[in-house]
């Protein structure tokens, strides 16, 4: 059934209220799984809702949280998201990034003792429409291990990248660094099919086929060693860099109980106008975009979901009906 934008925030709403979340916390975060809801992420929507609220009454989440500055100079800033959801504690550390990249041409905004940040891409558009280009990456719970490996150390660890362009919606990649999402895992587990080779461990690090093995064990990373070593980048990048825990000290998402995840998450904001400028900059990009398009079958990336966004504003968002009464239970 489609529920209109405004219906869903309203009953998102109404359950963060009732698990006592302030709404500094629950505003953006509630926006922010709309978002991705409208966008096609379903893993990453309103199903997330029953997840964050069960962390919330389980303790892993402080409703009365009050993201502050920790550190900060004048080309970076550190935001501790004082163990709430990251989304607020995000949108402060890329608006002073934003901010500081003005002046400065470039500025790191990250922030420490953070919770799931959702999709990725998405804190960029914030970047793009300031003219800046964004780079974001953050870790995750322990789900990949490192090249060689039998344990889970390293998260699906995203990263993503934007560049505004004028007139015309931004280049927006986005990707996790995980052989496959670990949806299509779930999927393959509730229909009873295996999965290819090549895209999980079981919990003893074997190479597996049994999708309910791989949900037991470890996802592999993409491209192979090359995706383990940019899995490592990004965290080192997001907790030597904040303080924050690695994914290997914190618990499961996708489990109610458990510790404070502590997470960390990183963003870069640069200003064309500091290196070859913006004429330089808007004509490559340009060229570049010509030169891809030449290719009838080429997408550009996020030109899908900015699409599937616009439907969804008119059109509402089409929800499981089994998710909408779990959460008018909550509310």
């Amino acid at each position: 059934m489609k529920y209109s934008i405004s219906d869903v925030h309203a009953l998102c709403t109404e359950a963060f209220t009732a698990c006592k979340v302030t709404s500094a916390q629950a505003g953006p975060t509630i926006d922010a799984l709309i978002l991705a809801e409208a966008q096609g992420l379903a893993s990453h929507g309103i199903s997330r809702v029953p997840m964050y609220l069960a962390h919330v009454t389980h303790g892993r989440v402080n409703p009365n949280a009050v993201p502050v500055i920790q550190q900060q100079s004048a080309s970076a800033a550190l935001i501790n998201a004082d163990n709430g959801f990251a989304f607020p504690a995000c949108n402060q550390a890329i608006k002073l990034a934003i901010q500081k990249a003005s002046e400065t041409g470039i500025a790191v905004g990250a922030v420490t003792n953070s919770h799931h940040f959702g999709v990725a891409g998405n804190h960029l558009r914030a970047i793009a429409d300031a003219g800046l280009v964004g780079w974001a990456m953050g870790n995750s719970p322990a789900a990949m291990p490192a090249w060689g490996g039998k344990r889970a150390i390293f998260g699906t660890n995203p990263i993503a990248a934007i560049f505004p362009r004028t007139n015309a919606d931004p280049i927006l990649v986005d990707l996790s660094l995980s052989e496959v999402a670990r949806g299509k895992i779930m999927v393959a587990a509730k229909n009873g099919t295996p999965i290819p080779q090549g895209w999980a461990l079981d919990a003893q690090g074997n190479p597996t086929t049994d999708a309910k093995a791989a949900l037991a064990g470890m996802m592999l990373p993409m491209g192979g060693v090359k995706g383990a070593m940019l899995a490592m980048v990004v965290e080192i990048m997001v907790t030597a860099l904040t303080g924050a825990q690695f994914g290997a000290e914190a618990d499961s998402f996708f489990v109610d109980a458990g510790n404070q995840p502590r997470l960390g998450q990183l963003f870069l904001v640069i200003n064309p106008d500091a290196l070859a400028g913006r004429l330089a900059y808007e004509s490559r990009l340009s060229d570049l975009i010509d030169v891809v398009l030449q290719d009838p079958d080429v997408r550009l990336p996020g030109t899908r979901r900015f699409a599937l966004a616009e439907e969804a504003m008119r059109e509402g968002l089409e929800l499981p009906d089994a998710l909408v009464e779990q959460i008018r239970k909550l509310a």
